[in-house]
């Protein structure tokens, strides 16, 4: 790994690019101004989600003292349903289990889970020669450009319609119109035969039900639906404070994510509680009908037990990932992800990069871009104050530093 003065010259570098970047700026813009009208919209057709907002606020909160305890139920109940449940405490014990149940020469695909970004599970898996392919609009876009994604919610927002045409004409070997109606439809040919091709669908979890261990994913597109429900095998990478007591309680996370996430109601909203199953013969349940033969769930430490332990920072793991926060951030819409680790951005991201996975090292460039302006906390469903929280985590970078 880079020291501490190449990582931040790495990264300065990075951002004053993308700042100069006109064809970045207009695909801010138009994002930008996009996601702002829709949330609007969606918090005016519904405005009991204010206050279901800090209803779910201090669940949350709640939550980050008995992590143990929820994952244990979450993960019996799951058992109860026939899934196969693991529980991984880094980064590379999760990899590993993966790898295992995957093994090699397979097609696998992936329905934007930001704890596959935090290990690299595309680039590990394809390290062991499987196909993978991002099933995501924006994140396939991201793939095919090499880069990391850029937001929670919409990876490639920063991306204009003319480079998408770019990229597809390329990968399809055939001229591609900047029309975005033509870019979905070209894009939907191609993995359209990758689902019935594919061994393995991986998912994330943007929320989970301790009580009966259903696994909420909130999506547009149907590309999750489709890879969870169609591969022989799905694996879902959760995070381990993705888990709340019952399945109300999951049912109002979900709310309030899709809400700030600029969304009257998504979709499609998926829960899954176990591999597919039917007792239509004789009333006896055989698992492994329609649906995925089997089911894994892995759960995620990575430094988050630690982080639900801090008096301070703990707040950070509270997030949704809505990324609400994002969109009115000033340097954000001027550097869109590259305000970052490689898979959480802005404030937030300055303090998981440092806890989950990462290192005050990584963490520090982000930390010290952030303007502690407050815009965050005011538009954050879960009020994550980073004008306290970020003076905190710069105090522990510098004194980590001194102490070398």
């Amino acid at each position: 790994m880079p020291d501490a003065k190449q990582l931040f010259e790495q990264y300065y570098d990075a951002l004053l690019r993308s700042a100069q970047d006109p064809d970045m700026a207009l695909g801010l813009f138009r994002s930008v101004s996009a996601y702002r009208e829709r949330k609007a919209r969606a918090l005016e057709r519904f405005p009991h989600t204010v206050e279901l907002a800090e209803e779910v606020r201090k669940l949350k909160r709640e939550c980050l003292g008995r992590l143990d305890e929820l994952v244990e139920k979450a993960s019996a109940s799951l058992k109860e349903n026939g899934a196969q449940v693991y529980y991984a405490s880094k980064a590379q014990d999760a990899l590993k289990i993966i790898g295992q149940i995957v093994g090699s020469g397979k097609v696998v695909l992936s329905g934007k889970t930001l704890t596959g970004e935090e290990l690299g599970l595309r680039q590990y898996l394809e390290g062991l020669s499987n196909e993978f392919w991002e099933t995501d609009i924006a994140q396939f876009i991201q793939q095919l450009r090499e880069e990391k994604p850029m937001h929670y919610v919409y990876p490639s927002l920063h991306v204009t319609r003319e480079e998408v045409a770019k990229l597809l004409s390329k990968l399809l070997g055939r001229e591609i119109p900047p029309d975005i109606p033509t870019e979905v439809r070209a894009i939907r040919e191609f993995l359209r035969g990758k689902y019935f091709q594919a061994d393995f669908g991986i998912s994330g979890g943007n929320v989970v039900a301790a009580d009966t261990g259903t696994i909420f994913l909130l999506e547009s597109e149907g590309n999750i639906r489709m890879l969870t429900n169609v591969s022989p095998v799905h694996i879902a990478l959760v995070g381990i404070e993705k888990v709340v007591p019952t399945i109300e309680d999951a049912f109002k996370v979900a709310e309030v994510t899709w809400r700030y996430a600029g969304f009257s109601v998504p979709l499609y909203v998926s829960l899954i509680s176990g591999p597919s199953g039917t007792a239509d013969i004789e009333n006896t349940l055989v698992h492994g009908s329609s649906g995925p033969v089997e089911l894994h769930v892995i759960f995620l430490d990575n430094g988050r037990s630690e982080l639900a332990k801090d008096p301070i920072l703990k707040e950070a793991l509270t997030c949704i990932k809505c990324g609400s926060c994002l969109f009115e951030c000033p340097i954000y819409q001027i550097a869109a992800g590259y305000y970052g680790g490689h898979a959480y951005f802005g404030g937030v991201g300055a303090i998981l990069t440092a806890h989950v996975g990462g290192s005050l090292v990584e963490a520090a460039p982000i930390a010290y871009t952030c303007l502690k302006c407050g815009r965050c906390t005011e538009l954050c469903p879960q009020q994550i104050d980073l004008s306290q929280l970020i003076p905190e985590l710069r105090r522990r970078i510098a004194n980590a530093a001194k102490s070398k």
